[in-house]
């Protein structure tokens, strides 16, 4: 497959983790390694990257033992230092503020974070994964809404109008202009629009060396 990316899962429940295995390999996908603890996590990760197979992606659980309290989003933000270049997905019951935060804050490109309850569709999620292994983002509109309600400092993103706070929302998730158009039923080229707006109200000028749509997702979120 075109898509065929390889995984390494963290999740505790053995039930769990099992059904996400047979979810992405029934799909085409390789699951390399399934652990059980953050320790486990790290290792494995360490072990591959030094055979030279690090996977593209990392789809790890909050809550692991030994207190199922923060151990594997804490995993997940130490791997994502260590190696930018690895793809990272936490799946939660619940928003770390704290971490989700980290774990976007030195780029938004490969890392996801969705909520457990909220993943309506087996293709929703299988396709989360894929983009975040391919150096997209994929995040769920209420860890962005919660991430947002942290703050008090809206002055950035006060030139922008409704629609444009709109677009630059749904740019959060990890929406494509594309999906952006379909999402608001609007066209294409009206979203290009609107996103060429907000770079340039966010003062976003054109370089090679930055991606300005990861900019603008990082602008909205500090904001």
């Amino acid at each position: 497959m075109e898509d065929r990316v390889r995984v390494v899962i963290a999740e505790d429940s053995v039930l769990l983790r099992e059904g996400l295995t047979r979810l992405l390999t029934d799909r085409g996908h390789e699951v390399v390694a399934g652990v059980g603890d953050a320790e486990a996590l790290v290792k494995t990760i360490a072990d591959l990257d030094g055979q030279g197979m690090l996977p593209d992606v990392v789809v790890a659980d909050v809550r692991m033992p030994p207190t199922h309290t923060d151990e594997g989003v804490r995993a997940a933000v130490a791997l994502r230092k260590a190696r930018p270049g690895l793809g990272v997905l936490v799946l939660s019951q619940y928003v770390e503020e704290r971490y989700a935060t980290e774990l976007l804050a030195g780029s938004s490109r490969g890392v996801g974070y969705l909520l457990k309850d909220r993943v309506a569709e087996v293709r929703e999620f299988v396709d989360a994964v894929v983009r975040v292994a391919r150096g997209g983002t994929a995040l769920d509109p209420e860890v962005v809404a919660q991430l947002l309600g942290r703050s008090r400092k809206q002055a950035v993103l006060t030139g922008l109008t409704p629609r444009e706070r709109e677009v630059l929302g749904l740019m959060a998730e990890g929406r494509t202009n594309s999906a952006i158009a379909r999402q608001l039923v609007v066209s294409d080229g009206a979203v290009e629009k609107h996103v060429s707006n907000i770079f340039l109200k966010l003062g976003l000028a054109p370089s090679d060396g930055d991606h300005r749509r990861v900019l603008a997702v990082l602008t909205y979120l500090n904001s």
